[in-house]
């Protein structure tokens, strides 16, 4: 973690909105149309299953990443990453973990108002009880049917605006 990823906020000259890049189950890949899609953002969450240390690199050279490792990220390089990560972002709390089935919180209690997972593979955003669930899909090898995609997240002060793209489709 940078110390700019920690310092993100309103007291930061020109950062009223922050342009957040959510990906997840790269499994090993980085594809273009995820650089693509990526650059631009000032901060990237990976939700796990990175597969690979070369993916933390690619997207390094992008903007600054926060990440957890999934439960494929079993190997002595994936060790670094924690298993969760609480990531703030102005007057902003994003909780990160990779399966939601395993959050052991109560993340309104905690004060967080974005909870970030991965694991499923499958692109969902949900609104309830004034937190945002964002699950941005999987951007790595395509599994069954689903779609192959990640998430941009437009945060100013605690609203939170964002879209999936499809990696398929650029």
């Amino acid at each position: 973690m940078s110390a700019d990823a920690a310092t993100m906020g309103p007291d930061r000259p020109g950062s009223s909105t922050h342009l957040v890049g959510v990906i997840s189950d790269t499994h090993g890949l980085v594809r273009p149309e995820a650089v693509a899609a990526l650059t631009g953002v000032e901060l990237i969450i990976h939700a796990g299953d990175i597969g690979s240390p070369e993916v933390m690199v690619a997207l390094e050279r992008i903007a600054t990443v926060r990440a957890i490792r999934g439960n494929n990220d079993r190997d002595v390089w994936a060790s670094v990453w924690p298993e969760t990560d609480l990531v703030p972002i102005g007057a902003l709390s994003i909780y990160v973990l990779h399966n939601l089935a395993e959050l052991d919180l109560d993340p309104r209690a905690a004060g967080i108002q974005v909870v970030i997972s991965g694991h499923s593979h499958r692109p969902k955003a949900e609104r309830r009880d004034g937190l945002l669930y964002l699950n941005p899909g999987s951007a790595g090898p395509r599994r069954f049917d689903l779609p192959i995609c990640l998430a941009r997240m437009r945060i100013t002060g605690t609203e939170v605006e964002y879209d999936f793209v499809d990696l398929a489709a650029t």
